[in-house]
């Protein structure tokens, strides 16, 4: 009788929409439009158009559980952690207002978490025991040229005494030699001692001084602050040897536009306590830095802006869950910020080219594959559009044991107009692995969303053919991505437009959460400030249109590599794959947490009995959704797995 009922409403919609369609000559333009609106709505609500299309939800919190989500993670409890620190707002920044939410979707509850620093363009992933790592965030925000009222800038102080270390407070003053001009630091500062430097017959040669950075400004406000070139300083204080031993060197000290500033900050988030626990701090202040799983189950911290604004030059460094500390990598290497990197299944990482910004244009761009250990990095040639790979997205094709990858769309440096429409495919279990142009974009798209599915297809969606959504172009589009057949499918259009500070969620119900965008203005001419979009979108993909779905219960709750479990299907004879899929940690664009691997299984009767390959590459160790596809493409809701 629903069924009946609910037909008979759509056949009144529609010949009342084909009515008010038929009355639009008459009755002008804007009858046009509210026929066309009730159309549309009457269209992308038939259950036809939703099996084939899939289908869209706006959520809006109430008032108080608002924020502005720069990052998302998926919890082991099926929540989703949203921070936003200060969310990119500066007053929020002076006020010290930092906020983070744990969102249940399956409940609708929200709950406020306490949050301990600005987490605000951190970095974030997914930890063997199911906590999520956090490193990194804001100290200070951007000033740009016109807002800075105070020279300042950059100064290396060195220490050539080689029998102790120097450490400078806050305050301090150091006075140029040639242009007498005072500055005063902004933080402490350690300089480390000398280290003496004796030839083979051990006959002394030299101090090689210890240095250190840090940022400077006037005293006061003006112009007449400025310096235009190079000078000594003398640190105002000191004496004896002391004063002989320690001083300073600065280029020019202006009222340039002045970076973010990172911390060095770390914490781990208990998915069951949910609350931060604060963990050893990284050796570098870090702003804009991804975090990416090694081979051992150690976390390798790369790339950010430091506690001075500059690009952290090559001082990679590794988080030890066991002792919760830190440690710099043996070798350097340089990226821009938030760097696409991939756990390989030989160890070795994958960096695709992809980034989110900042950084010279011709410093650590070029793709290739890494060793960490041995710091050899293997150059990969064929990439389309090489330099418009910052904004794009980079993702690991389902399955994952085929090491295949795509990288959808981008953007010229900074903040250039110029945007990709290409997507390039890379095999890197090829004899010589090489990108290869894929299936084109409608649109140039910066910040495209990708998000692997559990029937082996990858949805893209959203973004902004300009700088974060210049002129008023956010992309309502959304497809989905065959890897088997290396083609898209256009489906249900998105409601609400994503760019920068956006990111995309699978949810163990096999939907697909979308949150943020943070555009730079509010309309097409560019005339009025943007505004943070807070609302989150739900995708319904087609396979939950198309009939019952399989069910997945029972089963161990914990699956070693190499070994097996057995769950309870009732559809068990029906079922196809078996997809085990790493919970994401999305911001920027950047999601390397996300993979997609295909399980051996056999079926009997009801029973279903999954094996976890050996490579530890492979199947990182953590908690993993565990999915059962039928012959329609249809998932499971996913149970929960944890991989030692």
């Amino acid at each position: 009788m629903k069924d009946q009922a609910g037909r008979r409403r759509a056949r009144r919609l529609a010949i009342g929409t084909a009515v008010v369609l038929a009355l639009a000559g008459m009755n002008g333009p804007w009858v046009y439009r509210f026929a066309t609106a009730q159309y549309h709505q009457y269209k992308i609500n038939r259950p036809e158009y939703k099996a084939e299309n899939g289908h869209w939800d706006v959520i809006e919190f109430p008032k108080e559980f608002r924020q502005d989500t720069i990052h998302a993670s998926l919890l082991r409890t099926g929540k989703i952690l949203m921070i936003a620190g200060s969310g990119n707002n500066q007053d929020n920044f002076d006020a010290k207002k930092f906020d983070t939410r744990i969102w249940d979707p399956v409940k609708g509850t929200i709950k406020k978490v306490p949050t301990p620093a600005d987490l605000f363009c951190t970095g974030h992933t997914q930890l063997g025991n199911g906590n999520v790592l956090i490193a990194g965030g804001t100290k200070r925000y951007e000033k740009l040229k016109g807002d800075v009222k105070k020279a300042g800038g950059v100064m290396i102080l060195y220490n050539e005494n080689p029998d102790k270390p120097m450490t400078l407070p806050a305050g301090t003053r150091f006075t140029g030699k040639q242009n007498g001009r005072t500055f005063v630091s902004q933080d402490p500062v350690l300089l480390p001692r000398a280290t003496k430097v004796f030839d083979k017959t051990g006959t002394w040669l030299r101090n090689n001084p210890g240095y250190g950075r840090v940022y400077v400004e006037a005293p006061r406000e003006g112009t007449q602050y400025e310096t235009g070139t190079q000078d000594n300083y003398t640190v105002q204080g000191l004496s004896g040897a002391d004063a002989r031993n320690t001083y300073g060197i600065a280029q020019k000290l202006a009222l340039d536009k002045k970076d973010f500033e990172g911390i060095k900050d770390a914490y781990e988030f208990d998915p069951v306590a949910e609350r931060y626990i604060k963990v050893d701090p990284m050796n570098e202040a870090r702003w804009y830095p991804t975090l990416t799983t090694l081979s051992d189950g150690r976390i390798l911290s790369v790339s950010g802006l430091d506690d001075i604004g500059q690009l952290v030059p090559g001082k990679n460094e590794i988080f030890d869950p066991a002792t919760r500390k830190w440690t710099y990598t043996r070798t350097t290497r340089q990226f821009p910020t938030y760097p696409a990197l991939f756990l390989m299944q030989n160890g070795k990482i994958f960096y695709s080219g992809s980034n989110a910004g900042y950084g010279p244009d011709d410093v650590g761009r070029e793709p290739g594959i890494w060793d960490v250990g041995s710091n050899a990095f293997t150059k990969l040639p064929g990439l389309g559009d090489p330099n418009m790979m910052e904004t794009s997205g980079t993702v690991l094709l389902p399955p994952a044991q085929d090491e295949k990858f795509m990288v959808i769309g981008g953007g010229g440096v900074g903040e250039s107009k110029l945007s990709s429409r290409k997507t390039r495919l890379i095999d890197l279990k090829a004899k010589r692995p090489a990108f290869v142009d894929g299936p084109p974009l409608e649109k140039g798209t910066r910040y495209p969303q990708s998000s692997v599915l559990p029937d082996d297809t990858v949805l893209v969606s959203g973004g902004s053919e300009d700088y974060r959504g210049r002129g008023d172009s956010n992309i309502l589009q959304a497809r989905l991505y065959h890897p088997d057949s290396n083609s898209f499918t256009r489906v249900a259009d998105p409601l609400v437009g994503r760019n920068y500070h956006s990111g995309s969620i699978l949810l163990p119900d096999g939907r697909v959460m979308f949150f943020g965008s943070d555009s730079l203005y509010g309309d097409k001419a560019n005339t009025k400030p943007g505004k943070f979009e807070q609302r989150i979108e739900i995708y319904t993909p087609p396979y939950l249109y198309r009939g019952s779905r399989p069910s997945l219960s029972g089963g161990p709750q914990t699956i070693a590599r190499g070994a097996s479990g057995t769950f309870t299907s009732r559809q068990a004879a029906g079922i196809k794959k078996m997809r085990l899929i790493r919970p994401s940690a999305s911001t920027h664009v950047t999601d390397v947490d996300q993979r997609s691997v295909a399980l051996d299984f056999k079926a009997s009767g009801n029973k279903v009995t999954v094996t976890v390959p050996t490579n530890r590459n492979l199947v990182p160790s953590g908690w993993y959704m565990l999915f059962a596809d039928d012959d329609q493409g249809t998932p499971s809701v996913a149970q929960w797995v944890k991989v030692p």
